[in-house]
């Protein structure tokens, strides 16, 4: 028989991060634990504040239902917390850690040590020194992958996107850009002709998430690629990811298994993708080091070649010890931290 415990953790940010949504300086999350025959699995509930589409009421006596049903067969429990993805993947996880133990989830070539994840590296928003002065500290580690947040103050951002670039051509330095919905459609327009002119990888939800006939007609015509992001939060049956990729035809899709329902829902995107010969990539949602470990172990069983959106957990004042090092701009795992 298992049993199930769960506690709050509140993440404290070093520095707060800027995006067009707000500053965020903590980041609430909670940490499943599952026991059984003397062993332990542990997995994080990544609930995202103003986000997630189980950031409602009752997502904490969802949590204690979780706990108090946790022997109930996996169909009964999926079904149930269809609509809390970020529940769904804590409890995957824990899952998967009870029964491989250590800090193990998908044991690879990656937790031996011989592989290694590249990733983007992470530019928040602010004012331009802040900005510029991010920017220097990733290109001076290695990255050759950069992503800015973008949509607060446009003028600014274009500016420093166009000194980039000026810098690094785009054989040197991959640019890649999310608006979080900050543009409107007609602003859109405007944004991807001039990223466009500085060869930007692609622009991540360039418009508010719920407009499917404006985010069509973008993608439609886009000079530069655009990936859903946000578009897919609550989209939670497999129906609905196939129908809302075949309506869109985005150029990728961004999948976070915090907000898309862990390592099986992303895997439902990620079939729905291949079917419309949609590309797509996996970030981290501001997990601690906890899902962060699981969704990076996760992310190399799927061979993708595309630098992905992983976090390194630096972000934080008080994080989890971690087997997760950064080397460059390669997400490597230190089997000797297990």
């Amino acid at each position: 028989m298992k049993t199930a415990i769960y506690r709050q953790h509140i993440l404290q940010f070093k520095t707060p991060g800027g995006t067009s949504r707000g500053v965020l300086n903590t980041k609430e999350t909670y940490l499943l634990e599952i026991f059984e025959n003397g062993k332990k699995g542990i997995g994080e509930c990544g609930l995202f504040r103003g986000l997630s589409c189980d950031d409602v009421p009752e997502y904490e006596s969802k949590l204690q239902w979780l706990c108090s049903n946790i022997n109930e067969d996996v169909a009964v429990l999926l079904e149930e917390l269809r609509n809390f993805p970020s529940l769904w993947f804590g409890y995957e996880q824990a899952m998967l850690n009870l029964k491989h133990g250590d800090s193990l989830y998908f044991p690879s070539e990656f937790t031996e040590g011989k592989k290694g994840i590249r990733i983007n590296g992470l530019i928040w928003m602010g004012d331009a020194e802040y900005m510029q002065e991010q920017i220097r500290e990733k290109l001076q580690h290695g990255f050759g992958c950069l992503k800015l947040k973008i949509g607060s103050d446009w003028e600014t951002e274009h500016q420093i996107l166009k000194i980039l670039r000026t810098q690094f051509p785009a054989q040197d330095l991959e640019l890649r850009v999310d608006a979080n919905g900050a543009f409107s459609p007609e602003q859109a327009t405007t944004v991807l002709e001039e990223l466009a002119k500085l060869k930007i990888h692609s622009i991540e939800q360039p418009i508010k998430s719920g407009n499917r006939t404006a985010m069509k007609q973008l993608c439609s015509r886009t000079p530069v690629p655009i990936a859903l992001d946000e578009e897919l939060i609550g989209i939670n049956q497999v129906p609905e990811k196939q129908i809302l990729l075949e309506e869109i035809r985005p150029q990728f899709i961004i999948l976070k298994p915090s907000l898309s329902g862990g390592f099986s829902g992303s895997d439902e995107w990620i079939s729905a993708a291949e079917k419309t010969k949609t590309g797509w990539w996996i970030t981290s949602a501001l997990e601690s080091n906890i899902g962060l470990n699981a969704i990076a172990q996760y992310v190399y069983t799927k061979n993708n070649p595309m630098p992905q959106g992983l976090g390194t957990g630096n972000v934080f004042t008080n994080n989890f010890e971690t087997p997760i090092v950064l080397e460059g701009d390669v997400l490597m795992y230190d089997s000797e931290k297990r």
